[in-house]
């Protein structure tokens, strides 16, 4: 279907014609997305009886109850979480200036963010599951290189987000039950709710995209599974800690395969669209090609991952549970 919006004849896509075209989804998409968030209050989710002075008890490493990945798994997520100056910066630049309702929705989307760095790093430093020097250096590193998008596309902007809170989410909540501790878990389970609803509004104004024009949105959504990072990659040592994360089943190719990538491709049905343009088809190809590859490495590192467990007959990751 075809609207006063288009690619233009190089197939360019204008953002000031498309974030217009979905101004009317985005506002129903807001006050959807109003109607079903819940309000909650980080200080209740910290079990502040359990804090001590650090001045007066320095933090030592035998002080962490969660396992060494968990510690790890909890720190990239708040680390991802602390760049939200930049996320915010980067999706107003985005949505443009004025008070419509993209801008609207950015201006709720960070509000909603923001709960999410309070209450992980409240947990890490009450519960003294981190070293809080360390914990805050690496903050200051992370939002000191900030995070940028490679392209100013809104369509793939779109897709890209849609992805990147589906992962996020599934990260926190993998997170959360890793960690075999209730507390930490009823933490994760709330901040990944979030990311949910705001995968929904993402995921569904990309499928708005999808009725304008077709070609123009396929390209989009083959471009950015082909490019994707997690937006913690700028993270200090990021490579290593995502190897333990995937190591543990926390977050893996497989995991990115079959819950992140192919949840979103079946619900927007990239591979059924018809009438697509010749540039549109080739990319959904390369996508279909890059997908094959995708979901052999996953295997292969499945594989590996089990014979090693099998070799090295790893138990039950230890823990001290909150109480």
């Amino acid at each position: 279907m075809k609207t006063p919006y288009s690619s233009n004849p190089k197939g360019v896509v204008r953002a000031q014609d498309i974030l217009r075209a979905l101004e009317p989804t985005a506002e129903a998409l807001l006050n959807r997305h109003l109607s079903m968030a819940t309000e909650w209050f980080p200080h209740e989710f910290i079990p502040y009886r359990l804090g001590r002075d650090y001045e007066a008890e320095p933090w030592t490493p035998d002080q962490p109850r969660l396992s060494g990945v968990a510690r790890v798994a909890f720190e990239v997520n708040l680390l991802t979480e602390d760049n939200l100056p930049s996320y915010h910066r980067l999706i107003h630049t985005f949505f443009g200036k004025g008070d419509g309702a993209w801008v609207n929705w950015a201006n709720r989307w960070t509000a909603e963010e923001g709960r999410h760095a309070i209450v992980l790093r409240d947990y890490l430093t009450v519960t003294r599951n981190c070293d809080p020097v360390l914990l805050e250096r690496a903050r200051m590193a992370q939002v000191q290189a900030g995070y940028a998008h490679p392209t100013a596309d809104p369509l793939r902007q779109l897709a890209y987000v849609a992805f990147q809170e589906l992962a996020t989410r599934i990260s926190h909540a993998n997170t959360g039950r890793f960690s075999r501790d209730s507390v930490a878990n009823r933490i994760s389970e709330r901040v990944a709710a979030d990311e949910n609803l705001h995968m929904v509004f993402y995921r569904d104004a990309l499928a708005a995209a999808l009725e304008l024009d077709s070609s123009a949105a396929v390209m989009a959504v083959a471009a950015e599974v082909r490019d994707f990072q997690m937006p913690g990659a700028t993270i200090q040592n990021f490579a290593r800690k995502a190897a333990q994360i995937a190591t543990a089943g926390i977050y893996d190719l497989r995991i990115h395969h079959d819950d992140v990538v192919w949840s979103l491709l079946r619900f927007w049905r990239i591979f059924e669209i018809g009438s697509l343009d010749s540039a549109a088809e080739r990319a959904r190809e390369e996508l279909a090609n890059f997908l094959a590859d995708l979901a052999r490495r996953a295997s292969e590192f499945t594989e590996r991952r089990a014979g090693k467990r099998a070799s090295h007959s790893v138990g039950t990751p230890g823990y001290e549970p909150i109480s």
